[in-house]
């Protein structure tokens, strides 16, 4: 099966109905990882008993979440609507993190709609004991182009907080060579400038990520099938800066695992969900592949190669 890509999911209904066979949780159900605790639950974000189910009584020191935006980017939902779901799963946010926590929250500016629908969600935020701290841009090697605009090569990440929350400063250098001479400053009387002052050779990073890949096919942490795939150097950045080892870290819209994977790998506790059985069940292999072959992706296959190989019917649908 290798070379080959599995279309859309979100897009192919017909493939995504069928590969639902091969899925092991149905509503309702949560997969636990014996070996580091990890939860992955086909469960929904705007539902109290299911986060309640979810969480049993404890209480995570960080959230990163990546809602379905393009929902509202796609005009399948007016931005009312959205806000009203987001402020549910924002409600049930609140209530798994401990009092002193972070959470972070991927949310599309739509350009030609009124940059929608983040000004409505920022609003409706302040409705909730969170504390703004940061407003991040992380750069996309590619975007949307157009004769009448600039192109679109962005997308935004909201940090806020709750309480005395963890903030490592010094867990996230970037790649980024400090090569700039400048900002000179008096230090005890002396005048030093950038590079005099900082032990690292290179640049710690701040709300600007230009240093960060976007997914695309050719990486080993691609995953087939899915669609906007936040890289892992982006949830680890998060994970490392607000949480500590062993800290829980909650993922309400799970999609391609990224925040599951990286906490794995900066060996945190993930509790992650999403609604389709489909996407949990990657993120389960996906957990499983890296554990077996040390691979974060597939960069030449899909989560469902063996089933593929296996079974004429998919093969057609995938037209293979």
């Amino acid at each position: 099966m290798k070379n080959h890509e599995l279309p859309r999911l979100d897009k192919h209904i017909k493939l995504h109905n069928y590969l639902l066979k091969y899925c092991r949780l149905s509503n309702g159900e949560i997969w636990t990882d014996k070996q580091s605790g990890h939860k992955i639950g086909c469960l929904d974000a705007a539902e109290p008993k299911d986060i309640k189910k979810l969480m049993a009584r404890k209480k995570a020191s960080l959230a990163v979440h990546d809602p379905p935006y393009n929902l509202v980017m796609f005009q399948i939902h007016e931005v009312k609507s959205f806000i009203d779901w987001c402020r549910k799963w924002m409600h049930n946010t609140n209530t798994a993190l401990a009092e002193n926590s972070s959470l972070y929250i991927w949310l599309g500016a739509d350009q030609n709609n009124g940059f929608q629908p983040l000004p409505d969600f920022m609003i409706m935020m302040r409705d909730f004991p969170f504390t703004t701290r940061s407003f991040i841009t992380m750069r996309n090697q590619r975007g949307y182009g157009t004769q009448n605009n600039w192109m679109a090569v962005r997308q935004e990440l909201l940090y806020y907080t709750k309480g005395k929350h963890v903030f490592n400063i010094n867990a996230e250098y970037t790649d980024i060579p400090k090569i700039l001479r400048g900002y000179y400053k008096e230090v005890n009387g002396k005048v030093t400038e950038n590079l005099e002052r900082s032990k690292s050779e290179n640049i710690r990073a701040g709300n600007v990520w230009v240093d960060i890949q976007q997914v695309f096919y050719r990486m080993e942490e691609n995953v087939n099938g899915c669609y906007a795939q936040k890289p892992l150097k982006s949830a680890e950045r998060i994970i490392r800066a607000s949480s500590n080892e062993n800290d829980i870290v909650i993922d309400f819209f799970c999609h391609s695992g990224s925040t599951l994977m990286a906490s794995e790998l900066n060996k945190r506790k993930c509790y992650t969900i999403d609604s389709d059985p489909l996407y949990c069940e990657i993120a389960i292999r996906r957990l499983e592949h890296y554990r077996k072959t040390g691979e974060t992706g597939w960069q030449n296959s899909n989560p469902f190669e063996k089933e593929i190989l296996k079974d004429k019917k998919l093969q057609r649908i995938i037209n293979y």
